[in-house]
């Protein structure tokens, strides 16, 4: 189930991604980013109502251990995007997202410190051929500026902030009691989602009103966004729910090809030769990662 999961989960979230891309021009990133989460909860609120019904299971009472879990999660996600839709405004749609995808060699890392969960000797070099490969593929060229610098840094600093979301999110899903799988994961998506829409208001309405106004005033452009943000994230917390959090970020490279369609049928953008070995090296590794973490 959680291959399938994750599968989904890629699919949507390479659209919801597109769709903020798009929205960074009107938005800027701040607004693009509240986005997926102000828009995102509603639709998550539903489908946790309609899955409660189905399953025929409430959500289960949260405890201060799963509230910090999952905050926690919430606020690195935050980062993340914020980072990972700067980095698009200063690269390639694809590239952006590649260089996000690293994510699952700090997931082993986190995951060791915070779950104790400790790679393999196999994972581990898998580790080594993904760095390898996001290094090939980021190293700016000689004499390049330092815009150039700045979108490699923020593009990691996103794989390393949806490294420790997906940490914390599987730490907050684990903390609940057992039951339903799909009620407890539902039920932290909607408290993840509840915090980062609050956290986000409120910066807005203290130091931004103009972009949190044009935010609302945006709910047609925004609205499918927010759809398949919550779509994506019900089959990701799904994912965690099942399976280590190692093992579904290492599939979920998957989404590197989906932005690489996207890219060239949607953006019209193109790929360097460097860039295309250092995708590939990043993919073998994280393959790699993925045989060793099972």
């Amino acid at each position: 189930m959680w291959v399938a999961f994750t599968l989904i989960g890629a699919a949507a979230q390479t659209a919801r991604n597109s769709m903020q891309k798009e929205l960074t021009t009107t938005l800027g990133t701040v607004g693009a980013t509240h986005v997926r989460f102000l828009y995102g909860l509603p639709f998550a609120l539903l489908f946790l109502g309609l899955i409660s019904i189905f399953v025929g299971t409430p959500p289960s009472i949260l405890d201060p251990a799963f509230l910090v879990w999952t905050a926690a999660g919430g606020m690195t996600q935050i980062i993340a995007t914020g980072l990972l839709l700067a980095a698009m405004r200063m690269r390639s749609f694809v590239v952006a997202i590649t260089y996000s995808k690293i994510e699952p060699v700090f997931v082993l890392l986190f995951a060791a410190i915070f779950l104790q969960d400790l790679p393999t000797h196999l994972a581990a070099a898998g580790v080594f051929i993904a760095t390898s490969g996001v290094v090939a593929m980021s190293w700016p060229a000689k004499g390049a500026a330092i815009g150039a610098f700045a979108s490699t840094a923020m593009g990691l600093g996103s794989g390393a902030g949806f490294a420790l979301s997906a940490v914390f999110y599987r730490g907050g899903i684990l903390d609940l009691p057992d039951g339903s799988f799909v009620v407890n994961a539902s039920t932290t998506l909607c408290v993840a989602l509840a915090v980062q829409s609050a956290t986000i208001t409120a910066y807005l309405l203290i130091a931004d009103r103009a972009v949190l106004r044009a935010l609302l005033a945006s709910w047609r452009a925004s609205a499918p966004a927010g759809f398949c943000g919550a779509f994506a994230s019900q089959f990701w917390f799904l994912a965690f729910a099942v399976q280590s959090a190692s093992l579904v970020r290492a599939l979920a490279l998957v989404e590197i090809v989906f932005a690489q369609i996207i890219s060239r049928r949607i953006f019209r953008q193109s790929t360097s030769a460097k860039e295309y070995a250092g995708i590939g090296l990043i993919t073998a590794g994280v393959l790699v990662i993925l045989l060793g973490s099972r």
